[in-house]
């Protein structure tokens, strides 16, 4: 069994600000320690449930956050950007299932760090007509690949954003939102063993993913007009309103191409995707 973990950080055990997600804030570098340990509580699990090859994509910010002397060594990791397919770099039909770990709730949701991949820019994406943020694309993405997500972890918002596209989703909630800035922290030690006996359970009961075929339609609003403005050059986009672009592809296609989207984003604004 291959499992493919996509890692990000706003949902990790005990993170609640800015301060833990972004270098060089006061208290990223122990961030990074919590976010590798939750990692390795998924690693455990996966290799319990009989896993025989697992690979752990750093997905945040800039991407090479988790701490590879701390990684369980049983686990490959991707580091660093930039990536075509970015929070799902390395994922490919090859996996039986993927976990996303430390994910958070999209923008506009009273979640714990809540945004959609970058920190002010996106104001809302839909698939669809469909509104959603990393979680949804992210589902969306690894049924294309007919690979089931197995389990999500993160604050209490992200889990029910997910359990609204999927509940036959795991999740473990390791804090529970009581702000944007601000949580109810489930206890480090619980929440990981949580996240490892979890992620046993959920790798034991797999379900085939729907896939979709034919095109699907993504339309993302940006807090700039010039974003929009710029990505009309992409051919096959064209703008809703002055701050709303779509296009219509297939779902590995639109993911890729978002990704180009957030490229063109940080040269205009001079503003790093968040993640």
């Amino acid at each position: 069994m291959k499992v493919y973990v996509s890692a990000d950080m706003e949902g990790v055990t005990g993170v609640v600000d800015a301060e833990d997600v972004q270098p060089p804030g006061r208290d990223y570098e122990r961030a990074r320690v919590l976010m590798t340990e939750d990692v390795n509580a998924a690693v455990r699990g996966a290799y319990a449930a009989g896993a025989t090859d697992v690979l752990v994509n750093d997905a945040h910010g800039p991407m090479r956050n988790l701490l590879p002397d701390l990684l369980d060594p049983r686990a490959r990791l991707i580091k660093g950007r930039p990536k075509p397919m970015g929070m799902i770099e390395g994922l490919t039909p090859e996996y039986d299932a993927a976990l996303c770990i430390g994910y958070h709730a999209r923008a506009g949701i009273l979640g714990v760090l809540s945004h959609s991949f970058m920190g002010h820019e996106i104001e809302d994406i839909w698939l669809d007509d469909q509104l959603t943020g990393e979680i949804g694309l992210f589902h969306a993405t690894a049924a294309a690949y007919g690979v089931p997500l197995a389990l999500l972890t993160g604050d209490d918002t992200a889990c029910n954003e997910l359990k609204a596209w999927d509940p036959t989703v795991a999740t473990v909630p390791v804090k529970f939102a009581k702000d944007r800035f601000a949580a109810e922290l489930v206890p480090v030690a619980e929440a990981r063993e949580s996240i490892e006996t979890t992620t046993t359970a959920a790798l034991s009961r797999l379900l085939t993913p729907e896939r979709r075929s034919g095109p699907r339609t993504l339309a993302v609003r940006w807090q700039s007009a010039s974003v929009a403005s710029h990505l009309t050059a992409i051919p096959g986009v064209t703008r809703r309103d002055d701050r709303t672009v779509t296009v219509e592809a297939d779902m590995l296609h639109l993911y890729r191409l978002f990704n180009l989207f957030l490229r063109v984003c940080t040269a205009v604004t001079s503003n790093p995707p968040y993640c």
